[in-house]
């Protein structure tokens, strides 16, 4: 079974990012190893220290698995500044060789393009071989559901739904660059 690290790069502890990756998540047949970077103590993030065990173990955990997602809020056109302090910490080439897929949410179809023209670039630079197109959920179509579930309308449920399904085959097929 392959091995799936899911990183959250929303700051905020009622994040509808978190939310949307969890979802994701549980559509994949796959271990799920999720990091909420929110989680991790600011004097790691903000010390600039790649060395810190909390940086090595992350750095391990996504060396030992098969895909990565990335889901983020965007904030100003970008990915979150909290995911930006994990990423810039990381080793250069800590995705080398994985299968990745970038997910964003935000309050404004304008942010649409953070996917391609700020995430992609950072996560080519950082080694992945694939890097699959990403999905972009407005926040006006993320609910919760009667059950406490998450509720993503239609068609981006659909959508999204189809940009799981190629991860989870880009997963069992080797992608040759």
């Amino acid at each position: 079974m392959a091995v799936v690290v899911a990183i959250s790069g929303s700051p905020s502890p009622t994040s509808r990012t978190a939310l949307v990756l969890a979802s994701v998540a549980g559509a994949i047949d796959a271990d799920i190893d999720t990091i909420a970077v929110r989680d991790l103590p600011a004097e790691v993030l903000l010390g600039c220290d790649p060395s810190h065990p909390v940086i090595r173990d992350i750095a391990e955990r996504l060396q030992a698995a098969d895909g990565v997602i990335v889901a983020t809020p965007v904030y100003k056109a970008a990915y979150s500044g909290i995911l930006k302090a994990l990423l810039d910490l990381l080793p250069q080439y800590a995705l080398a060789g994985k299968t990745v897929l970038p997910l964003a949410t935000g309050g404004t179809v304008a942010h649409v393009l953070a996917i391609d023209y700020a995430l992609r670039p950072v996560l080519t630079t950082m080694g992945a071989t694939h890097v699959l197109p990403g999905y972009f959920v407005h926040d006006q179509l993320i609910s919760d559901g009667p059950d406490g579930e998450i509720v993503i309308a239609e068609p981006a449920r659909t959508l999204l739904d189809g940009v799981v399904a190629a991860f989870a085959a880009a997963l069992t097929t080797k992608v040759i660059v």
